[in-house]
């Protein structure tokens, strides 16, 4: 801390200044983390690993920086919706062409590309800039138990979400 003297003050009093901690992009220490999707409501599980993504959860979290982990998703064929948004469900894409906007429903997008449903879920509840997709790139998602991040040893993140009961 900083000890300043001043005359308008007594002579010999000090005033202490406290520093602000600013999180400089070298000092930020990565982690990888692995979800099991399996039966978990697909927004509750979007929003926490969302949180996990953009650094949330630390301690040296800055808006401006991107200090989050990791996050592989594993099963995400079996996540789970309630209701009936499984056959309600439409997802909108636009070629940019006139004419160009195209529709599937969540069963359908789950036949084929299963990993996509929870990628636009959580990317859509980042930052909608460029720090948003730098940090979508740490978002890995596939389909089946397997993922080939074995390497990074990613440790299990524990969620306290319900399972959907079927």
């Amino acid at each position: 801390m900083a000890r300043r003297s001043f005359s308008k003050y007594r002579k010999g009093f000090t005033v202490k200044f406290q520093k602000t901690h600013s999180t400089k992009p070298a000092a930020v220490k990565r982690e990888w983390f692995v979800v099991d999707a399996t039966d978990l409501p697909l927004g509750r599980l979007s929003s926490e690993v969302a949180r996990v993504l953009r650094g949330k959860h630390k301690p040296s979290f800055a808006p401006h920086l991107d200090v989050g982990d990791h996050v592989v998703i594993v099963n995400a064929e079996k996540v789970a919706v309630t209701s009936n948004k499984s056959e309600s469900k439409i997802y909108y894409r636009h070629s940019g062409f006139p004419g160009g906007l195209r529709e599937q429903s969540f069963e359908e997008l789950m036949e084929k590309y299963p990993e996509r449903i929870i990628e636009k879920a959580v990317t859509g509840m980042l930052p909608k800039n460029r720090l948003g997709r730098q940090m979508a790139t740490k978002l890995k998602v596939y389909a089946g138990p397997d993922h080939p991040h074995q390497a990074q040893q990613p440790s299990e993140l524990v969620l306290d979400i319900r399972k959907v009961v079927a």
